[in-house]
C-alpha cells in the first residue's frame, strides 16, 4: 500500500511542478491555486509513504517520479518543448531509474 501511496505522491509531484509554469509567478488564482494543493497533497502523501518505507527510498522514488514525470510532460505535451539534456535529470533521479 505504501508503494501505490508513493506513486499518487509523485503524480501530485508532477503536477505541482506543471503548475509552477501555468501559476505565471503566481499571479494566475487556478493553477496558483492547483500548484499550492497539488504541493501540499505530495508532501502528506510522501509522509505517509515513509511510515513504512525508508526515507531515502521514498524520497528518491518521490523525486524520481517527479523528475522523469515532468520532462516527460514537457516533451510530449508542450507545443515547443526544449531538446532534452543529460543534466535535465538531477543525480539522485537518474540513480533511482539508472542505477
Amino acid at each position: 500500500m505504501a508503494w501505490a501511496i508513493l506513486f499518487v505522491a509523485g503524480l501530485f509531484e508532477i503536477g505541482w511542478a506543471i503548475g509552477l509554469k501555468y501559476a505565471d509567478g503566481f499571479t494566475k488564482l487556478w493553477p496558483s491555486v492547483w500548484t499550492l494543493v497539488s504541493m501540499v497533497i505530495s508532501v502528506v502523501l510522501l509522509s505517509f509513504a515513509v511510515r513504512t518505507l525508508p526515507i531515502g527510498t521514498g524520497y528518491a522514488v518521490w523525486t524520481g517520479i517527479g523528475t522523469v514525470g515532468t520532462a516527460f510532460s514537457e516533451l510530449c505535451c508542450s507545443p515547443s518543448p526544449s531538446p532534452p539534456r543529460a543534466s535535465d535529470a538531477s543525480p539522485s533521479s537518474s540513480r533511482a531509474f539508472w542505477g
